[in-house]
């Protein structure tokens, strides 16, 4: 499997691993993966993935932080300044 492939697969899998099958991350599951799997301390921001404010945070709402950690992962790295916002 080529690189991207298996980041996403892994993106998707640790999704749904904490999600436990619902399909949504509640605020106990959402903690619980932060805490695992970021190591980055100003990443941890993230619970302002509840765009809906439900309470859960859907797949839509998760790939919208991964896309938010790529880019600041990428603006640490480059040391570039992206101010342009998708």
């Amino acid at each position: 499997m080529a690189r991207m492939e298996q980041a996403i697969q892994n993106i998707v899998d640790m999704f749904v691993e904490y999600a436990d099958g619902d399909g949504k991350l509640n605020k106990e599951e959402l903690r619980k993966m932060m805490e695992k799997e970021i190591q980055n301390p100003e990443i941890k921001i993230m619970e302002r993935m509840d765009r809906n404010r439900d309470g859960e945070v859907n797949f839509k709402e998760f790939v919208k932080c991964v896309v938010f950690m790529a880019k600041c992962l990428y603006r640490k790295k480059t040391g570039r300044c992206q101010e342009e916002e998708d």
